[in-house]
């Protein structure tokens, strides 16, 4: 749900990095951070849980367009992956106007991604949102390891909502921009008054 900053002239939106832990979440939100040359950016913040960390900055790009003379700004959030943080998972969730699902594509992962999704659209039911009626985008993550599993099958049993879906290796940035690029405009499109 974003927010209107009437002074600033800014609608603030809310984009979250979804996924299993250590599937590469906050490997892309770092990129984008270190990547993004925009003066208008705040500091990367840091929440430190004992194993994970959510991770938030925002930051207002360059050619994502305006609505009605606003501005738009992005809000970037990672939760944490492992499912005894899913008190934390909800909160993060909370006013999200998109999501980048990072699903880690090697092979013995899979049950973790499947988990992860589900626990996703539970989270998202629970705040009255609906998975597939919310912008979506699928970056399959780790595709540069040997145990990956063919992007199909990864579509396959987990992209039953017919997303965008993007390879990629978000420690050299595969996939990273792509994903977020896509999101941005669904998000656009949506307070427009358009479809996903």
């Amino acid at each position: 749900m974003s927010f209107i900053n009437y002074n600033a002239k800014e609608i603030h939106c809310k984009i979250v990095y979804y996924g299993p832990s250590l599937g590469g979440k906050t490997t892309n939100i770092q990129w984008v951070f270190h990547k993004t040359n925009n003066p208008d950016k705040s500091d990367l913040t840091e929440l430190p849980t004992d194993i994970e960390r959510t991770l938030f900055f925002d930051f207002l790009p360059l050619n994502v367009g305006d609505i009605r003379g606003f501005k738009t700004r992005f809000h970037l959030y990672t939760v944490p992956g492992q499912v005894v943080y899913d008190a934390s998972r909800k909160l993060i969730l909370k006013g999200l106007d998109g999501v980048i699902f990072v699903a880690d594509s090697q092979a013995e992962r899979m049950d973790e991604n499947i988990q992860s999704l589900e626990n996703l659209k539970t989270n998202l039911e629970q705040q009255g949102y609906e998975i597939d009626k919310i912008p979506l985008v699928f970056q399959y993550n780790k595709r540069d390891l040997p145990n990956s599993l063919p992007v199909a099958e990864l579509r396959n049993k987990l992209n039953h909502f017919n997303s965008p879906d993007f390879e990629g290796k978000a420690k050299n940035g595969k996939g990273v921009f792509e994903a977020l690029n896509t999101v941005s405009k669904s998000i656009i499109t949506t307070l427009k008054g358009g479809e996903i």
